[in-house]
């Protein structure tokens, strides 16, 4: 098997992996997070998003950037119909034509602003700069979702900011290691890098989590487009990268954009036009026993 070939596989692998961790995040949707810790389904959704980082990682040494970044996006077909088949009902039109429309448009920008990279990392103000950065974005995200009465779709924005910035310090800390050796764990640059990609990585799980509480599609979407995105700005803004084509190339970018939306828009239409919310996996007989004298 060549090794393209491996690649194409271990992405294929990824996509299923992430996919039924957001199924399984969506069940928990409703609990607190105090109570996730205690719940065998969010370990498990925990260890299948290790397990689809681990294999995107190796899909990236086997196959050409450009491909493995266009088949990670296939996580949005495969857990729409995940999902609807463990809630036992069908994938509406809405819904389908929804991942159609944002699936055009990710194809698009990954093709457009994910195969332009340079491969240079931050550098240690940069770094700093860029975790400021994004501090202030999520609290602000955060702030808008709360205004506007807990918009998922803002705090699903959150997380796929807190996972594209998680990837773009994995980079740096990849290239370091790669250039300087091991050497290289105990320099300022990788030791607060390392511990941004970790902090990130975990603020991007429990956004995930809040934002799947009225359904899976949209979120998704949103945090999918954003991911790429926002590693795509830093790469441009800091690290000299460029959007392929020039200005016709960020002129069709924006077009894809546009494409995305109208299909993350159709998504959250078909959230609200009939689904039932997730049970939460934790509610015990006592609980219901306790809210028993309210009903009296």
């Amino acid at each position: 098997m060549s090794t393209v070939l491996i690649g194409i596989a271990l992405a294929l692998l990824s996509s299923v992996a992430y996919a039924a961790a957001a199924v399984l995040q969506e069940r928990l949707a409703t609990l607190p997070v105090r109570r996730l810790g205690g719940n065998v389904l969010w370990w498990a959704a925990t260890a299948l998003n290790g397990v689809a980082a681990v294999l995107h990682l190796a899909a990236l040494r086997a196959g050409p950037l450009s491909l493995i970044q266009a088949l990670g996006i296939l996580t949005l077909p495969m857990a729409v119909p995940l999902a609807a088949a463990t809630a036992r009902r069908r994938v509406s039109a809405t819904e389908w034509n929804g991942i159609a429309f944002t699936l055009a448009g990710l194809l698009g920008l990954v093709f457009l602003i994910g195969s332009a990279g340079t491969g240079v990392p931050l550098t240690l103000s940069q770094l700093i700069f860029v975790l400021v950065a994004v501090a202030a974005v999520l609290v602000a995200l955060e702030g808008v979702s709360r205004v506007l009465h807990g918009s998922v779709l803002w705090t699903a924005a959150a997380a796929g900011i807190a996972f594209g910035i998680s990837s773009a310090v994995s980079q740096t800390v990849t290239v370091r290691l790669t250039d300087d050796g091991l050497a290289a764990i105990w320099t300022p640059l990788v030791l607060i890098a390392g511990l941004a990609v970790v902090v990130l990585t975990i603020a991007g799980l429990l956004l995930t989590q809040y934002s799947y509480r009225n359904g899976l599609g949209a979120p998704l979407a949103v945090s999918t487009i954003a991911n790429p995105v926002v590693a795509a700005v830093v790469g441009i803004v800091l690290l000299g990268d460029r959007v392929t084509g020039g200005y016709s190339g960020a002129a069709l970018a924006l077009a894809c954009a546009v494409g995305a939306a109208v299909g993350v828009a159709l998504l959250a239409s078909a959230s609200r036009g009939g689904r039932t919310r997730p049970v939460p996996a934790e509610e015990s007989v006592a609980d219901q026993v306790a809210a028993e004298p309210d009903r009296v």
